[in-house]
């Protein structure tokens, strides 16, 4: 079978209901592969869904279907981390008629060791600009605009914010692509990524690691993120800091009755009483 009729190489574009999620994200603009489209799409997108693994932290399955992704990112207006927001936002590309190949990359800001590969992103082309562009929806840090796939180690501004791309050769000469950005500790190394392509179905395989394994840190604790054009919200476990492009912070410890308020106005997301009660007894809370 040829991969163009073989549906798991695809992203499901025609089981979107794209007239909720267009709605979700408050786009109303042409419905064109074209760059300006591409680039209102990711704005839109990383500025109205936040990134959150509550369903993790409670133990629960993070199913990546689109139905299921559908129900929890818009009709729920919840929001999910990489794996769900890439999916969804493939599905959404492909309908517009982008080319749209699944990449994976490891996150490492700043570790300097090796972690395994359990962030997805996306390599775009348009209908009417010749460049490769990578669109990063689910970091939950922006970029809230396309990057070009361009060799050079040049600082470049997405907005306010500040990144670096640059390539580089791992074990085996091998190519791979490292993200630089500037936050409250200067530059750092955000991941890496290579170009080989990636299927829903190793999306699923990434995905089970870091919804279910303990050795997953989002298994342990809340890590919510809400990004916007000037300032950068993040909770960790009780820790709710502030970041802003300049690399200027402030961060505090919350109290556990001060999770669900500033869960519903600072990051969007409002959770049932029920779940609300199971999240502050979860085994993070004691730790």
């Amino acid at each position: 079978m040829p991969k163009s009729a073989d549906e798991a190489y695809r992203w499901n574009g025609a089981q979107l209901d794209l007239e909720l999620y267009l709605r979700r994200i408050g786009y109303t603009g042409p419905r064109t592969p074209t760059l300006a489209a591409l680039r209102a799409l990711v704005g839109a997108h990383t500025t109205s869904i936040p990134f959150e693994n509550l369903e993790a932290v409670l133990g629960r399955p993070v199913p990546l279907d689109l139905e299921t992704l559908q129900d929890k990112l818009l009709r729920q207006r919840r929001g999910g981390y990489c794996y769900e927001n890439v999916t969804v936002f493939a599905a959404v590309l492909e309908r517009f008629g982008f080319g749209v190949t699944g990449l994976s990359g490891r996150v490492t800001m700043g570790s300097g060791g090796l972690r395994p590969a359990t962030h997805a992103l996306l390599r775009v082309t348009t209908g009417d600009d010749d460049r490769v562009w990578l669109v990063d929806v689910g970091f939950g840090a922006g970029p809230a605009e396309p990057y070009a796939l361009v060799d050079s180690p040049a600082e470049f501004r997405l907005g306010e914010w500040r990144f670096r791309l640059a390539r580089e050769y791992g074990e085996l000469e091998t190519e791979q692509w490292v993200l630089h950005q500037f936050a409250k500790d200067g530059w750092v190394d955000r991941y890496t990524f290579t170009l080989a392509p990636q299927y829903r179905v190793d999306y699923e395989v990434g995905n089970h690691f870091v919804a279910t394994s303990p050795r997953s840190p989002f298994t342990r604790r809340p890590f919510v993120q809400r990004f916007h054009p000037d300032v950068h919200h993040i909770l960790d476990g009780r820790t709710l800091t502030t970041e802003h492009p300049d690399g200027s912070s402030r961060s505090r410890e919350l109290d556990l009755v001060e999770i669900p308020e500033t869960l519903a106005k600072v990051f969007d997301i409002e959770l049932p009483d029920a779940d609300i009660a199971a999240l502050l007894r979860a085994p993070w809370t004691v730790n």
